[in-house]
């Protein structure tokens, strides 16, 4: 029955700490974007329709002097 009188105020003291430790992660704005890393995790970034992949691309192909296969007309 001793260790009750030990366990209570300790559990009490953790769970004022676990509150206070919520209160700065919401605060800080850690929850403020849920979806977002979960979509962000999907998105592939060499995909050749993103626009600033296109840019590269098409630097790319002027800095090159050899036409590609796509370009080519198969007559």
């Amino acid at each position: 029955m001793d260790v009750i009188y030990t366990l209570i105020p300790g559990m009490i003291f953790f769970g004022l700490i676990m509150v206070g430790v919520l209160i700065w992660a919401v605060k800080k704005g850690q929850y403020e974007d849920l979806d977002g890393d979960a979509n962000r995790i999907l998105m592939d970034d060499d995909d050749p329709l993103l626009p600033e992949n296109q840019k590269k691309q098409t630097k790319n192909k002027e800095q090159r002097n050899w036409p590609d296969a796509d370009e080519n007309d198969f007559k």
